[in-house]
């Protein structure tokens, strides 16, 4: 007689799928790569950090010109190392701040932002992130890009009445801000760029607060404009890194306060629309 045993089988388990917490550094490291794998990163960045140098360099080459020939443009009167170097912060800041809108608005014109904020439901950590990962980079390059155009521009015009050191008073305050302004340009693009979920309205709005709005102002009577104008965002933060002030201006510390909250705002109502409306 034949016994027939019956082996129960074990149920097999699935391994368990890995569990990723989001948290503050990855969404940082998130963001660090998504910057840099556009190429339009690397070839806005290269386009800011050459108009700072190119333009730096060739207002001290006009002003050594100038002083040669005897017949100095009455612009560059009062000029010194620092002006001269620190012509093409104007011109750096479209680039830089552009980049911004294109670092948040870009997302939501591809619809890659409704990926993000499913990985990121907490929406606003990805706001920061963005901010402070950006802020970073153009900080960067524009310090670096005031440093070399100082350098650069302080060897054309040495010998000259507006030859200066970076052991002269306030060269290296001057460099610093530059730089510090604009890290800040960059996180008021990304956070226009956010705020309006569109590339050519967060350039048009930045474009107009930076360029335009100070050329209208200075068509309002002189009581109004002189009472308005330092607290511009462009003024404002023009007197983080000017070598000199007068009446007219604002401190360096006051400028960089002024600017602060208006870059402060600029991420406040873009986190309030990120937090309060669908992508």
């Amino acid at each position: 007689m034949s016994t027939l045993t019956t082996t129960a089988e074990e149920p097999r388990t699935a391994p368990a799928r890995p569990v990723h917490q989001v948290t503050g550094r990855r969404v940082l490291a998130s963001e660090w790569a998504k910057l840099w794998s556009l190429r339009s990163t690397w070839i806005t960045l290269g386009v800011g950090l050459l108009f700072l140098v190119a333009f730096g360099v060739i207002a001290a080459s006009r002003y050594k010109s100038g002083i040669d020939s005897g017949h100095l443009d009455g612009d560059f009167a009062d000029a010194t190392a620092v002006s001269l170097s620190l012509f093409g912060t104007n011109f750096a800041q479209l680039a830089l701040g552009v980049l911004g809108v294109l670092v948040a608005a870009g997302e939501y014109s591809t619809g890659m932002i409704r990926s993000t904020l499913a990985a990121v439901p907490r929406r606003l950590p990805v706001l920061w992130s963005k901010a402070a990962v950006f802020g970073l980079v153009a900080l960067v390059v524009g310090t670096l890009g005031a440093f070399l155009a100082f350098l650069m521009g302080g060897g054309i015009v040495s010998g000259t009445p507006a030859a200066m050191s970076l052991s002269h008073a306030g060269v290296l305050r001057s460099l610093l801000g530059a730089g510090l302004y604009l890290g800040l340009v960059g996180v008021i693009g990304v956070a226009l760029g956010a705020l309006l979920r569109s590339v050519a309205g967060g350039i048009s709005v930045l474009v107009a607060a930076l360029m335009l709005i100070p050329g209208l102002i200075s068509l309002l009577p002189s009581s109004w404009r002189d009472d308005i104008s330092p607290y511009l965002p462009s003024n404002a933060g023009e007197a983080m890194f000017a070598l000199t002030h007068d009446s007219t201006t604002l401190s360096p510390g006051a400028g960089l306060l002024v600017f602060l909250g208006w870059a402060a705002l600029a991420l406040a109502g873009a986190a309030y629309r990120l937090a309060r409306s669908d992508a």
